[in-house]
């Protein structure tokens, strides 16, 4: 079993989206499935038939939700090995080609966020990255093409 490395802060978030889930939606569906229900025929009725599609998405989305919390291992209480990249690093790079310099922060695929520059260490720079040091330059395979890098520094910024 694989875990799912979070921060603290998505681990809470995560948890009270669960127990919304849970505790308000899953009974305020039942109700619209019921109110639905006592409309008449359930083999001819929209509503009854939308409110059955959105239970089942709020089943599959606490199912999801059960399993990566139980697999989840918070990156602030792991043992990185701060003298490489690795998840939770901020990496300052500079493109080999463009010379540009810019920063990503390497996050699980859970809080990847671009617009944020939180990418992923399972996309594909975010692998070339990982176990790598200042100095070192990096490939990576995307669908935009090669890309290289150069590695400026990195530090840990745990949120």
């Amino acid at each position: 079993m694989e875990h799912v490395y979070l921060t603290q802060k998505k681990y809470e978030e995560l948890m009270k989206e669960l127990d919304r889930l849970k505790k308000f939606d899953r009974r305020e569906i039942a109700k619209e499935i019921g109110a639905a229900r006592d409309k008449g025929d359930i083999s001819e009725n929209a509503e009854y038939d939308a409110a059955k599609d959105k239970q089942g998405h709020i089943e599959k989305r606490i199912a999801e939700l059960e399993d990566k919390l139980s697999r989840t291992a918070i990156i602030d209480n792991l043992n990185i090995d701060t003298t490489k990249v690795n998840i939770g690093a901020k990496v300052y790079l500079e493109n080999l080609k463009t010379k540009e310099k810019f920063a990503y922060y390497l996050v699980s695929s859970e809080e990847s966020d671009f617009s944020k520059n939180k990418i992923s260490v399972s996309s594909p720079v975010g692998k070339s990255l990982i176990g790598h040091k200042a100095g070192d330059s990096v490939k990576a395979q995307a669908p935009a093409g090669l890309l290289e890098y150069k590695i400026i520094k990195f530090e840990y910024e745990i949120e």
